[in-house]
């Protein structure tokens, strides 16, 4: 989610505060080149998921969690039918030639076939952030946290979203699930740091 700029006043402000080779020597360089995670062994999405969070929770080195965060967003972004990812990719398209509209209604389709398919919402919650439709953008990354709890991506758009709006309090606490999700990201870290330091000069 990108930086917030206005906000109007919420209604569920915090409602969801709650991604063969044979041969000895191609074997060896590759374990070199991409070391085992606990989730490589996996193959279920939901193991695979587990898996990947459990090896993001761990993770202290920024770069290296970065790697496993876009393994998770790539199992996100597989909705496991090929029309729904078709019109991802057709969303996508609209948003980059700036057809917002068309997006949002493509957007809309994916939701419709696909109600459990948490990146529908996830994406759709971004447009509208985008747009401008910052309490449609909140009713969204709700039920994103509703379907996938440890959205990180969501939450960080709700601490921005929150933010921005003046709630500090509950924008930190946003940024405490989302450390408590993903330990190593810098920039979530910083903003903890910065609301931590406001909210304590403000009770002085």
């Amino acid at each position: 989610m990108l930086a917030m700029r206005v906000f109007v006043p919420l209604i569920l402000a915090c409602s969801a505060l709650l991604a063969a080779s044979t041969g000895a020597g191609t074997l060896a360089f590759a374990a070199e080149a991409a070391p085992q995670t606990e989730a490589a062994s996996l193959t279920s999405p939901k193991q695979r998921l587990d898996g990947l969070f459990s090896d993001l929770k761990k993770e202290r080195d920024a770069d290296k969690a970065r790697e496993v965060a876009n393994q998770i967003q790539m199992e996100w972004q597989d909705s496991g039918s090929a029309t729904v990812n078709l019109l991802m990719q057709w969303a996508d398209k609209s948003i980059t030639d700036d057809k917002q509209a068309a997006a949002l209604d493509i957007l809309d389709q994916v939701i419709t076939l696909a109600p459990s398919y948490v990146e529908g919402w996830n994406r759709r919650a971004t447009l509208h952030y985008t747009m401008g439709n910052y309490r449609k953008s909140m009713s969204d990354i709700n039920h994103v946290l509703s379907l996938e709890p440890r959205h990180f991506g969501a939450l960080a758009g709700m601490a921005s979203i929150l933010g921005a709006a003046g709630k500090d309090e509950l924008a930190l606490r946003a940024w405490e699930q989302f450390l408590a999700i993903y330990p190593a990201d810098r920039k979530a870290q910083e903003r903890l740091g910065e609301l931590t330091e406001k909210l304590a000069g403000s009770k002085t």
